[in-house]
């Protein structure tokens, strides 16, 4: 045997050989690297038929790596005990989390590998019943060059490292990922030498932009979401001039409207839950989780920037991220002054009643006092481009649009009612089979209201309901429709999101700690155009008619005041009136016992039944006397879309407009409606000639929300 081949074999005594008073040296990298066999890359025919599979299921598979020791190497589904893990707050690397790495590397001596090589880029509990007990789920990264300098001896395991899909992945470069304030300086520096406009603002040498140096176009954004901050961020940053109108109130004065409703019952039309500086998102859980690609671009400059204004670094790197209310507040006041100091104009308690329009194209916007009742002191205002970045409650606005013969088509969404667990039963519900907890194996004492070990448990449930099952117009095709948990808040409370005091309809909401003792969660079920015509509502505004029809139907049989229709689950599955006192619930205006099957049509009730009891199979316990059904959740999403352009995200139907977030149809919750603020930004600035950067190369290709698989 050569010596050469004792060197690969036995690199710790080489180490010991050629260092014994010092720490290794990385200086030995290159010669120990040029020893070890090169193996051939198979291609084409030469692969094998196991290789050839794995790249058919995944077209990105990697079957070989050129050079094991340059780049990084990312190791997935890392399992840490519950038991042995420092618990949900701990994100950093354990010895237990050590463990695992070296079992994947078949390094022998887990306490040798050296934590600072080693960077978690995910971290989620797998708490399902599939598992022996409760894991820790770690995605890790490691960085070969600074592994190898710090421990010799594991050069030879990562020789022999293969890539396995969806387990052990070799990457060139580091994951990059930074906030969009600093994308948009990087997008400067793409389009070259930059001279000063008026005012200390900068435009480009060698743009298209029409518009003289002394003048920025001025750009209108309405509504203050995530989609229409994100988009104005990116605006302001590219040079644009920016106002903000918003109906709502900032958060601070939100917050004072939001405190009489729940205290006094007095419902301001125009900031509540609904309206407001933030969005609807604001006095919500703060959920961050998104199925537009977790690991893009896109969602991770939206994940640094909401870190640059106040999140905790833990967002990115949680497997289900969220912020809650009371870090959401101080994060859009930041956000707030740093578009200001950027030169934004912010016009809180400003309503949009129409849009000012010459030659097909939209010059502005009338505006009026949303503080004011009747509205008066109308204004018109000129702007180059309109944002329309409104919410899903913003029914005015579609009515509007409609009037000036804008495209809207209507789109499926969803209804149902608001279920409420005590939060204790949820995490600890039993499986009779095997007699441990589903959720957490015993270990329910190690939640403490979101203090403990553990987090908060959650769950998410989902049935598809055949014509078998049900009767009535189908949803998802001519089979049946789908029944699922949506927007589940763990340790929250139920509350009002109307914006008419003769309508009702409610949502979920928690803190970041999501201390309370309840847990609650949507459980809807789709209706589409189907279901629109079967109650003879027709048109684009379709889905919205719905919506009122059941909100109608909530308030009167709440009886008014904003009090809550409720039933019991048992009593739903029976369809009985509950005669007993029903069990307390978080929702603070008040609760009245109803029958939740005048609601709505059979075979929307029907499915909602069928549903339930196939959850309790999954979730035994879920059906209970404790479980209280609240009427009604119509606004999970955007009923109707408004058609844009899929490159320069302008209305097909109206120049000028660019149409984007959830109200828009095109986004379904904090996350996607930032993304899809921020990609038409930089399509708007690029209409415009405040950049000519190909934004794909930074943030990647935008996601189509068409789809609904936001």
């Amino acid at each position: 045997m050569s010596i050469a081949s004792n060197l690969i074999i036995n690199p710790t005594n080489v180490s010991k050989l050629l260092f014994p008073q010092s720490k290794p040296s990385v200086i030995l990298l290159k010669p120990l690297t040029i020893q070890c066999a090169k193996r051939s890359k198979r291609t084409g025919k030469l692969r094998y038929p196991s290789e050839k599979k794995k790249l058919k299921s995944n077209p990105h598979a990697q079957i070989g790596v050129e050079n094991k020791f340059v780049g990084f190497w990312r190791l997935s589904k890392l399992g840490v005990s519950v038991y042995n893990d420092p618990g949900k707050d701990f994100l950093d690397i354990s010895d237990a989390l050590l463990q695992e790495i070296a079992k994947v590397l078949k390094f022998p001596v887990a306490s040798m590998l050296p934590p600072e090589a080693f960077t978690v880029i995910r971290k989620s509990l797998d708490a399902r019943k599939s598992q022996k007990e409760p894991k820790f789920m770690y995605t890790v990264e490691i960085d070969v060059d600074k592994l190898l300098s710090l421990e010799l001896r594991t050069w030879d395991f990562i020789s022999r490292l293969e890539p396995r899909i969806g387990l052990i992945e070799h990457v060139l470069h580091e994951r990059v990922s930074g906030d969009l304030i600093g994308m948009a300086q990087d997008l400067k520096k793409i389009n070259g030498a930059t001279v000063t406009r008026e005012g200390g603002h900068s435009s480009y040498e060698g743009s298209t932009n029409s518009y003289p140096t002394t003048k920025k176009p001025k750009i209108a954004v309405v509504g203050s979401g995530p989609a229409g901050l994100f988009s104005a961020l990116v605006l302001a940053e590219l040079g644009a001039d920016v106002t903000i109108i918003e109906r709502g109130e900032g958060v601070e004065q939100r917050g004072r409207d939001i405190g009489a409703l729940v205290v006094r019952r007095i419902l301001q039309p125009e900031s509540n839950f609904c309206f407001g500086e933030g969005g609807a998102g604001t006095w919500s859980d703060g959920k961050l989780v998104t199925r537009i690609g977790r690991n893009s671009g896109s969602v991770l400059a939206v994940m640094e920037t909401l870190v640059r204004f106040g999140a905790p670094k833990s967002i990115l790197v949680d497997g289900k991220p969220h912020l809650g209310t009371d870090r959401l507040i101080p994060l859009l006041q930041n956000f707030r002054r740093h578009l200001q100091e950027l030169g934004v104009t912010f016009r809180f308690g400003t309503r949009v009643d129409d849009l000012l329009i010459e030659d097909a194209f939209v010059v502005g916007v009338k505006v009026s006092s949303s503080r004011e009742i009747p509205r008066s002191n109308s204004q018109k205002l000129r702007y180059d481009a309109v944002v329309l970045a409104v919410g899903h409650s913003a029914r005015d606005v579609y009515q509007m649009l409609l009037s000036h013969n804008v495209d809207l088509v209507r789109k499926d969404f969803a209804v149902g009612f608001r279920i409420e667990h005590p939060q204790e039963l949820i995490n600890s519900i039993q499986d009779p089979n095997r007699f441990t907890s589903v959720q957490y194996s015993g270990m329910a004492d190690e939640v403490r209201r979101g203090r403990g070990k553990l987090p908060v448990a959650d769950y998410k449930v989902v049935e598809y309901v055949s014509k078998d099952d049900v009767d009535g117009p189908s949803t998802s095709g001519p089979t049946g429709r789908s029944c699922y948990s949506f927007c589940m808040c763990p340790g929250g409370q139920v509350v009002l999101t109307s914006t008419n005091p003769a309508e009702l309809c409610i949502n979920g909401m928690s803190f970041s700690r999501r201390a309370s003792k309840w847990a609650n969660a949507a459980l809807v079920v789709n209706v589409s155009s189907n279901d629109f015509d079967a109650l003879n509502l027709h048109g684009p505004l379709a889905g919205v008619e719905l919506q009122r029809e059941f909100e109608r139907r909530a308030a009167i049989m709440g009886g008014g005041n904003f009090v809550v229709p409720v039933q019991t689950v048992t009593d739903f599955l029976e369809n009985k009136l509950s005669k007993a006192n029903v069990p307390p619930s978080s929702y603070r205006l008040g609760v009245k016992a109803a029958n939740l099957h005048d609601f709505f049509p059979v075979h929307i009730t029907e499915a909602l039944q069928y549903s339930i009891s196939m959850f309790e199979k999954e979730l035994p316990g879920f059906i209970s006397n404790n479980a209280l059904l609240h009427g009604v959740e119509t606004r999970t999403s955007s009923p109707l879309q408004i058609p844009r352009s899929g490159d320069t995200y302008e209305s097909t139907s109206l120049k000028g407009l660019y149409p984007v977030g959830e109200g828009a149809g095109y986004a379904g919750g904090i996350v996607s409606a930032a993304v899809d603020g921020m990609h038409a930004g930089f399509a708007l600035a690029k209409n415009l000639g405040l950049h000519r950067g190909d934004m794909e190369m930074i943030l990647g290709k935008a996601q189509n929300a068409i789809s609904a698989k936001y």
